[in-house]
């Protein structure tokens, strides 16, 4: 049960680095440090947006529009953050015999 416990840990991990450049890169495409003509910027931004849209939309749904700031980001971060802590404090100790 550990090793499951361990694998989910790691995925919420992955995801929240996802997000987190998903976030900063939107943020650089808004003040137009880098131009989403790039091909190679493009395909990242569309591939970033592709794996974090089904996180955000059902949280889009329930909050109010703020215009352009978008806080699902923050709530599907905070979400991680509370379902990480919930999963390691399932961690069973492993009794070590010497």
């Amino acid at each position: 049960m550990n090793t499951l416990i361990m694998v989910a840990i790691y995925l919420l991990s992955i995801v929240w680095w996802v997000i987190i450049i998903q976030a900063v890169l939107s943020w650089l495409i808004a003040f137009n440090v880098i131009n989403t003509h790039n091909d190679f910027v493009r395909n990242i931004w569309t591939t970033l947006d592709r794996l974090t849209e089904p996180l955000y939309r059902p949280i889009r749904r329930v909050m109010p529009d703020f215009g352009a700031l978008d806080l699902s980001p923050i709530v599907v971060l905070i979400g991680i953050t509370i379902l990480d802590i919930v999963l390691r404090n399932q961690i069973q100790p492993v009794a070590y015999i010497s």
